[in-house]
């Protein structure tokens, strides 16, 4: 038995972890979940003996099991994003869309001289253009366009529904789009430039690029509204010189397309531009950097959970895993007590 208890297990609750690069939102999610569905923290004493001795009632094929452990997401990172992914467990799941429309900020890496169909760099080329002429000023100067409320046309290639059919079906099969595509209002409430990179830095552009076929089929797909995609190469590739990159900061309404802001401010310069990195370092109230706010709430870092899927350890002297103390340090209860001193 621990020598301290917290009261009113199994708890429910909110607590956000550092996802990294690479894996899926869903898959971090799936990992976690795995460690919380054999900690007494989140399951009732007499479901975690059976789980845990492997009496579980069995229940058809693709149906729910009853004792599942609830667990979600406040808001999807992309496999290529980094940073905070809050996590509601049990009752702490219907707190989850307050994150939805909160304030986030990014750090993001833009590469010029080249767009792509994602705008991210795990995306293929559609375009590539000038880029020697962009200065740190330029950028600077043309940043004033994107701050304040702002409104924002969603990549074609985005996976968002029009009478039924994924953006990305239009423009791959050229089939006409019904209409335009829906501009979204959001909110930029500050954006800078912290670093320019210039071409010291080793990111390249992506490899594989749209054949002629397919850029005709989103020419076709666009011109049906009006629109005037230039997806046409305007100079000869130089790889002697690696293209200009530069980090932004911002912090944004929720909604907001940091992949467009870099995508549109690429067009602005008169160049293109993907995004290379994209970190999430707050998401309401959770950060990655808890220190510079009383109320913020840290992040649970990612190689706890990594290191408790190989090797959970002995617990410590009041009966907890490491990664179970992480998790209490970390977590916001929505229901229960809140832990005690010494937990």
């Amino acid at each position: 038995m621990p020598k301290v208890a917290v009261p009113l297990l199994p708890l429910s609750g909110l607590f956000a972890v550092s996802k990294p690069s690479g894996p899926t939102s869903m898959s971090v999610l799936e990992d976690i979940k795995q460690l919380l569905a054999k900690s007494r923290l989140f399951v009732e004493p007499a479901k975690l003996e059976n789980r845990l001795q492997g009496r579980e009632k069995t229940f058809d094929r693709g149906k729910r099991r009853k004792d599942t452990i609830k667990i979600g997401q406040g808001g999807t990172l992309d496999p290529l994003a980094d940073g905070v992914l809050v996590v509601g467990v049990g009752k702490g799941t219907k707190r989850l869309n307050e994150f939805l429309d909160c304030v986030k900020e990014y750090r993001t890496t833009a590469l010029l001289g080249c767009e792509t169909d994602s705008y991210d760099c795990d995306g293929v080329r559609v375009r590539v253009a000038p880029w020697r002429h962009v200065t740190k000023e330029a950028v600077e100067t043309m940043l004033d366009g994107f701050r304040g409320e702002i409104y924002q046309t969603p990549p074609i290639f985005s996976a968002l529904k029009m009478d039924g059919k994924p953006l990305y079906e239009y423009a791959r099969k050229g089939i006409p789009l019904p209409r335009p595509i829906d501009k979204r209002k959001v909110t930029v409430h500050s954006l800078e430039i912290i670093d320019w990179k210039g071409s010291d830095h080793d990111f390249r552009w992506p490899e594989k690029a749209l054949t002629a076929e397919e850029k005709m089929a989103m020419e076709k797909a666009l011109d049906s509204v009006g629109d005037s995609p230039v997806i046409q190469d305007q100079h000869e590739e130089d790889t002697s010189h690696p293209p200009a990159a530069f980090v932004l900061s911002m912090k944004v309404s929720g909604g907001t397309y940091v992949r467009s802001i870099v995508h549109d401010l690429g067009h602005a310069l008169g160049s293109a531009a993907h995004v290379v990195t994209l970190t999430r370092s707050r998401q309401g109230r959770f950060t990655l950097d808890p220190e510079h706010g009383e109320k913020d709430k840290g992040c649970v870092p990612w190689g706890v959970f990594r290191k408790a899927l190989e090797d959970e350890g002995e617990p410590d002297e009041d009966g907890w895993k490491e990664w179970e103390r992480e998790v209490l340090d970390h977590l916001e209860v929505v229901e229960g007590n809140k832990k005690q001193n010494g937990q």
